[in-house]
């Protein structure tokens, strides 16, 4: 027996790695094109990383006219959950992230470097590990777990590095015959890879967003074939980025330490070696210190988190692409309405060190997005929202279609938009007092700032009602009748008027146009008040008015 009789009887059915070679060529792409993936494993929710990655992944595949594929992880069978990859596609779906390969559903994907589950490619890896095989640089073992139990027992009572290394690696050796003979005698065995490496030599390696690094090279004889006949994470993703002709390998900077081990696979291939390029962790802060956004923890590392807070994805998008490049916040500015597909990422500016989650900053930006949308779009985003998460809400939208569209319009579409929605969740709350079966029911705690006498301020409302208020007026004609309003009560008809002499005056302008908006509305803080007074309407006016000074 050779090692190629060997690998025979260990593959007796399996195609030879060449076939595979041919099935999956070099891709016909324009130079400069990225092949870029995201592979997560099926094993529970999508953590807002994934995200991150896939954000980075698809704006690079975009940009360089390029390939970005999902490609689903799942050899470790045993932590996979029930709907796992259905759980990963619908959360790309929310971000608007789709993948031009990959999974499409639980079973099927579209592409023609597929299949794009590792479950369904076991012969695959078994074709390129009988090539190991056959070229001496992989091996059998007989190990059963109490042997390898009690060997890292050893190893610790001695203080020496654990592992199934040199002298440790006890079925590295073992004769052509032996082997055969245990095969055939029915003994349970899986498939390791045997490592040229030297720990006292190093490997250099440039990471295109850590920059030049070493490392010492693998020595470890890692599993490479499970005894399910399954590969390892460690084999799999390189034949799979070997095959689907991946350019860069984007992924968290925790696979940094298995750099040495993939890199000494490529090569005992004798395959292309893609870039690497490894990202940092979304950080928080928290009493002080540093840490890593935990799904365990924090609501906001999971991607159901943004579905049912109603952040929009296209806000969450532009936060990722904020921590993503510094230089990103500073293009928003100069190209307000400018789709982010036109934002050039450079992934050699990512952070080397972990971004810190701020959830103000995402906010203020999903205020700015939503502050860009159409009366209509929001509309729509809004009732599927509520659809999903809020019934009240979704009754307030339904009842007056036309009305609420009206009111969504204040102050959009202009030059200076309103920003004061940032997400879904908040929407009741910012829009509710426009809604007279409301507003007029309840009981509402009027605080007038400024203006603090309860006579006085009845007297503006009531003089503003019978004397100023008109429907039709525009909106100068309308601020200029304010104005008027608070120099017949004693009150500067501009602020810098009253700035300049705060002793002839009871207050300016804005103290009396404060009483108006509080009465009308129950707030300090609203939309453009003329505008609110407009699509209320004269008879909602009046009615609002009145109820505050009765």
């Amino acid at each position: 027996m050779d090692y190629k009789d060997l690998a025979n009887l260990i593959f007796p059915d399996v195609k030879d790695a060449s076939y595979y070679e041919e099935k999956y060529p070099e891709r016909k792409l324009k130079d400069g094109a990225m092949v870029v993936r995201f592979a997560p494993s099926p094993t529970g929710f999508v953590h807002i990383g994934g995200i991150y990655t896939s954000v980075i992944c698809s704006k690079l595949a975009k940009q360089t006219d390029g390939v970005f594929m999902l490609r689903i992880e799942d050899t470790d069978q045993k932590r996979e959950v029930e709907n796992g990859v259905n759980g990963i596609i619908d959360a790309l779906k929310k971000f608007n992230l789709e993948p031009d390969e990959g999974m499409i559903d639980e079973n099927t994907s579209k592409g023609a470097y597929g299949p794009y589950k590792q479950s369904q490619r076991k012969e695959i890896y078994q074709a390129f590990a009988k090539k190991l095989i056959e070229e001496k640089k992989a091996y059998p073992c007989f190990c059963k777990q109490e042997d390898l139990d009690a060997m890292r027992e050893k190893q610790e009572n001695a203080k020496i590095r654990p592992g199934y290394y040199g002298a440790w690696a006890t079925c590295r050796n073992l004769g052509l015959d032996e082997i055969e003979r245990r095969i055939k005698n029915g003994e349970e065995y899986i498939i390791r890879f045997k490592s040229p490496g030297n720990p006292e030599r190093k490997i250099k390696h440039h990471d295109v967003i850590k920059g030049n690094i070493d490392f010492p090279e693998n020595d470890q004889d890692i599993v490479i074939i499970k005894s399910d006949g399954l590969p390892t994470y460690h084999f799999a993703h390189v034949v799979d980025d070997h095959l689907m002709r991946t350019t860069l390998v984007l992924r968290g900077d925790e696979w940094l330490s298995s750099l040495p081990i993939h890199i000494q696979l490529f090569e005992a291939l004798g395959v292309k070696i893609p870039k690497y390029a490894h990202i940092a962790p979304i950080m928080k802060e928290e009493d002080g210190t540093k840490r890593k956004l935990s799904k365990r923890k924090d609501p906001e590392a999971t991607v159901e988190f943004y579905a049912k807070e109603g952040i929009p994805s296209e806000a969450a998008i532009e936060y990722l692409l904020n921590i993503a490049n510094s230089n990103f916040e500073g293009w928003r500015r100069q190209n307000k309405t400018a789709s982010i597909d036109d934002f050039d990422l450079q992934i050699n500016k990512m952070s080397v060190s972990g971004a810190l989650f701020d959830m103000v900053k995402l906010l203020d930006i999903s205020k700015t997005v939503i502050s860009r949308y159409s009366k209509e779009k929001v509309y729509d985003l809004a009732i599927n929202y509520a659809n999903e998460y809020d019934e009240d809400l979704k009754e307030l939208l339904e009842k007056d279609k036309e009305y609420t569209i009206k009111v969504l319009g204040i102050e959009r579409g202009n030059e200076k938009p309103r920003k004061d929605i940032a997400k879904w969740s908040d929407l009741k709350d910012n829009i509710g007092y426009m809604y007279d079966d409301r507003f007029l029911n309840k009981e509402i705690e009027y605080s007038y700032q400024n203006i603090n006498d309860k006579e006085e301020i009845k007297e503006v409302v009531r003089d503003y009602i019978d004397n100023y208020f008109d429907i039709s007026d525009d909106k100068q004609t309308w601020f200029d009748k304010i104005k008027d309003l608070a120099e017949k009560h004693g009150y500067a008809r501009e602020v810098k008027e009253y700035k300049a002499n705060p002793e002839g005056f009871k207050g300016h302008v804005g103290d009396v146009s404060t009483v108006i908006r509080v009465a009308l509305t129950g707030r300090h803080n609203t939309p453009d008040m003329y505008e609110i007074m407009r699509v209320l309407g004269k008879d909602s006016v009046i009615k609002r008015l009145e109820k505050a000074i009765c």
